[in-house]
């Protein structure tokens, strides 16, 4: 590396008295000894050199630093020479207010004072501007500096030059620079100026920053010597990371000119965080004609907060509103919210297919850092529209959005107070069913918490743990107050009349005691206290032969208690299977935990508690009938059952897991799950005069492969039914054995479960190892030097600037396999989402019993990639009733580098549309597009 420094400071740089005369061997001073020429000084250099011309050698690597006639004479000046009292070389002043810093990797050249040149990767520094070039030529009599590129030993340009000040990094073929005047003249320039590159022209540079252009392109394509389309500008002014002002331009797409020309352009660009107006997006819709969407403003409000207001406007008299907003708060919360407003109107004014319906939107998530506060958190969800918001909104045809059938909302806050066991919460929640508007609110809703705690339990305890210490209790209190109603009339109901509402307290009570070393006893007590604000009591009116009802309010407690009793233990069972089996199985282990419980309450139906009533009346065979019913039938929380409870239940949980050999493991063995719970539960209530046996009830979980558990929930029915004096069907008090129907019959079970297949799912272990080494070569690089200069999107100009121009196309690169065939893999996945259910249908009176009904729901998604590329995904669900599919929704994605093209679909169903659209990537430019869409109203046969 050869590397000098011409300093500014006045008498630095010697000029000759006079250039026109000839240069003599000698410069004689009077009274003084010979000075040695410039063949002198090149013997001591030890390097052969032309007249008047003085090289540094590329070995030696001599600094020169501040370099002047007199430090020169003095470096090569004899010894016993002495320095000269009088100089005829006149010393100029450089007009330079920095020092001017160069060096080249190859060779430099110096002729003379004031010129020099520089070969191989030459660079130089002046204040805050840099510049790199294969070749530097610099005149420092008129500041000027000449840089330009070589061509290498296969003829390709290298070694472009690069310039860098303040403004940017401008690439080019050639570059003229003066230090004194601060311009420059540039040839093919290219510089990245917001999301686009400035590229080719001539282009001059000014004092002040600003570059005027002549015959340029602007392109968000980084493929700069063939880009895939860009803007031919005629004449430009750059004002660096500020806008683009042009004159006369036009489109070129795939270096085909397209007749797409515009008397001038303006392409702003800024690197701070401003408001400014967003322009909207074009397009046509067979309904509601053309429009003009997501067009408005962009309020930056500050670092916290921004918001958005655009709006949508049709011809035929359909229009939108709509604010986004995003805030956040560093270590303290984050959110963001979406309103919005639609007008839609179908058909003309007057004609029987009008129709104008509005409908709004209200979506809002909001979450707190844990470290904000750790005594309070606050979370939102909401997702709260109109019924017909999503079938009236373009942008949810093509969004999972448009099939769901229920959405919900909730809000919550909570509060636990320090060092306490006490919690408060209050939540918002709001479900909604847009088939038919329904609307579900409950709010407020309060919950008071209180975690168990032993009252007990002695603060200092000495010796054994009495029995005392044992009893355990919490608190839970709740306050709800929720309506059910139409979406249009929900504003209309009473608060006090509609509005269900009312508080339960609850406090269980118990302790667990080791009885016999292998038996638990646990007595538990249950109580519970609800609080209501109304009662209704019934009566038969014979005149009108009705029912009537009398609603009075005030404040009514509901209480009720219950008390249970229950010993458990495990049991253990092995078993080894036989030698002549094999080794492989090392153990079978069988776990059986028995439960055997006792719970009892008294009959809440009684007049004691006053909790229901009766009245009699006159059927229509001429009976008097007594009814029962409840005075609290719109409770929130319920009322307790009629009837006394003194009931005995038996439970036996299962659990069965193997031991076998396995080298995979650092034990060499590993357990399997065969059942990891089957369970068996009954019971049997001495206190009922009839239909003393429940239910029985099974659950089965089985581990089949990792991350899936199948779960299996089931109801054996163990009662006979018979045919009522009005033909309807009742159980009876028949158990099912004593007719010879067996124990049990299945009433009801169900199950639902979610799996994923991949690339990943039917490969062994090895495998899967060398799929990850895979994907970490596609992420590595074998040139280290790319991967420094360039980042994956190729936008990194900072490196090697020989390789700039001629990157070309990234995306198409090939990926090589270790055995040099082309790398080749197809990510993939498919999802299903099932679900069955079996119960109860309708009854066969042939056979006395209740016919089976299975009810399913199946829905399913993909997603492939063939290439890098192209990107293939679709969801659909199938409708087991009709044994067709009821919703499919297709996406295609293609990756154009840097335009993006989608095509959406729905090929069957009532909302068969589709949509297309291709678009620049970037954003400023995304309203460079094509858009191609229909309406699932259009009507179009597909098939």
């Amino acid at each position: 590396m050869i590397a000098c420094a011409l300093s500014a400071v006045a008498a630095s740089r010697p000029q000759r008295a006079d250039a026109s005369l000839p240069v003599p061997p000698t410069v004689a001073m009077p009274g003084s000894p010979t000075i040695p020429d410039s063949d002198a000084i090149a013997d001591i250099l030890n390097t052969p050199v032309p007249d008047s011309t003085l090289a540094v050698p590329l070995l030696q690597r001599t600094l020169i630093s501040d370099v002047d006639s007199d430090s020169l004479a003095a470096a090569v000046m004899p010894a016993g020479i002495d320095t000269p009292a009088r100089s005829l070389i006149r010393r100029e002043k450089v007009d330079l207010d920095n020092v001017v810093k160069f060096s080249a990797k190859d060779s430099m050249i110096m002729e003379g004072r004031n010129s020099a040149y520089m070969y191989g990767d030459a660079k130089l520094d002046y204040g805050d501007m840099k510049l790199e070039a294969e070749k530097v030529s610099m005149n420092m009599a008129n500041s000027n500096v000449y840089a330009v590129g070589l061509p290498d030993s296969t003829g390709e340009l290298i070694g472009t030059p690069v310039f860098t000040d303040k403004s940017g990094e401008y690439e080019s073929e050639t570059m003229s620079y003066n230090f004194k005047s601060q311009r420059g003249f540039i040839t093919n320039v290219v510089t990245e100026q917001g999301e686009g590159y400035l590229t080719g022209g001539r282009t001059k540079k000014m004092e002040n920053g600003e570059y005027f252009l002549q015959n340029g392109r602007y392109s968000t394509c980084n493929d700069h010597d063939h880009p895939h389309f860009y803007f031919q500008l005629t004449k430009a002014k750059v004002k660096p990371k500020s806008n683009i002002v042009t004159g006369p331009a036009y489109m070129v797409l795939a270096g085909l000119p397209l007749p797409l020309a515009v008397p001038f352009g303006y392409f702003p660009f800024s690197e701070k965080y401003s408001s400014g107006i967003i322009f909207p997006t074009f397009g046509d819709d067979y309904n509601r004609g053309f429009y003009l969407s997501n067009g408005g403003y962009y309020f930056a409000i500050n670092d916290n907060i921004d918001l958005a207001l655009t709006g949508e406007i049709y011809t035929k008299g359909s229009w939108g509103l709509t604010a986004q907003s995003s805030y956040v708060k560093r270590y303290k919360y984050n959110g963001s919210f979406n309103i919005s407003y639609l007008t839609t109107i179908y058909g003309e004014k007057g004609n029987p297919d009008y129709s104008k319906q509005t409908n709004f939107q209200v979506l809002w998530n909001h979450s707190q850092d844990s470290k904000a506060n750790p005594n309070m958190s606050l979370s939102a969800s909401v997702n709260f529209t109109s019924s017909g918001y999503s079938r009236n909104d373009l942008n949810s045809y093509y969004s999972p959005s448009f099939t769901e059938n229920t959405k919900s909302s909730t809000v919550n806050m909570t509060y636990r107070f320090p060092n306490s066991k006490w919690s408060l919460s209050t939540t918002a929640n709001i479900a909604q069913r847009t088939s038919d508007s329904t609307l579900t609110v409950s709010f407020p809703n309060l919950t008071a918490s209180m975690s168990q705690i032993y009252p007990f339990k002695r603060k200092r305890a000495v010796g054994k743990e009495r029995w005392y210490e044992k009893i355990k209790l919490s608190y839970s209190g709740q306050f709800q107050n929720s309506l059910t109603a139409k979406q249009d009339v929900f504003f209309q109901k009473s608060l006090v009349k509609d509005w269900r509402n009312g508080a339960r307290h609850s406090v269980p009570i118990s302790a667990t005691f080791s009885v016999f070393k292998y038996l638990n006893l646990t007595p538990s007590l249950q109580i519970n206290d609800r609080m209501y604000t109304n009662k209704v009591r019934r009566q038969w009116d014979p005149n009108a032969s009705a029912e009537v009802c009398d609603t009075t309010y005030g404040f009514y407690n509901v209480w009720d208690f219950q008390g249970s009793l229950s010993l458990d233990t495990k049991i253990y069972g092995f078993f080894q299977p036989m030698k002549f089996l094999g080794d492989k199985v090392k153990m079978i282990r069988h776990v059986l935990t028995p439960t055997i419980s006792f719970s009892g309450n008294p009959d809440f139906g009684s007049p004691f508690f006053g909790y229901y009533g009766k009245y009699h009346y006159m059927n229509s065979q001429g009976e008097m009938v007594e009814r029962q019913y409840s005075m609290f039938p719109n409770a929130v929380f319920g009322v307790p059952g009629t009837g006394r409870s003194g009931s005995v239940s038996l439970s036996l949980a299962n659990n069965l897991e193997m031991k076998v050999k396995s080298d995979a493991d650092s034990t060499g063995e590993k357990k399997i799950s065969l059942i990891e719970n089957f369970t068996v539960s009954q019971s049997y209530n001495f206190a009922a005069d009839s239909m003393n046996w429940s239910n029985i009830n099974t659950s089965l979980m089985l581990r089949l492969v990792k991350n899936f558990n199948l779960n299996l929930n089931a109801t054996w029915d163990v009662y006979t039914y018979q045919l009522s004096p009005t033909g309807t069907p009742v159980r009876v008090n028949v158990p099912r054995w004593k007719v010879g129907k067996g124990l049990g019959r299945l009433s009801s079970t169900g199950t639902s479960f979610s799996y994923t297949f991949n690339n990943n799912t039917f490969k062994r272990g090895k495998d899967k190892d060398k799929n990850k080494d895979k994907n970490r070569r596609r992420r590595g690089s074998d040139d280290d030097d790319f991967d420094e200069d360039y980042d994956e999107e190729g936008d990194n100009f900072a490196g090697n600037n020989d390789r700039r121009r001629r990157r070309g196309n990234d995306d198409d690169s090939v990926e090589m396999g270790a055995d040099g065939y082309m790398d080749w893999s197809v990510p993939w996945n498919l999802t299903f989402n099932y679900s069955v259910n079996y119960g109860y249908g309708t009854f066969n009176k042939k056979k006395m019993e209740y016919d089976g009904r299975i009810t399913q729901n199946l829905s399913f998604s993909g997603n492939i990639q063939p290439t890098k590329n192209w990107n293939f995904g679709f969801s659909a669900s199938y409708n087991f009733d009709t044994h067709k599919l009821a919703y499919m929704n297709c996406n295609i994605s293609r990756d154009l580098h840097c335009f993006t093209m989608t095509a959406s679909f729905v090929p069957v169903g009532p909302y068969k549309s589709y949509n297309f659209h291709i678009s620049v990537k970037s954003s400023m430019l995304s309203d460079l597009k094509y858009d191609k869409r229909s309406s699932y109203s259009n009507g179009i046969t597909w098939y």
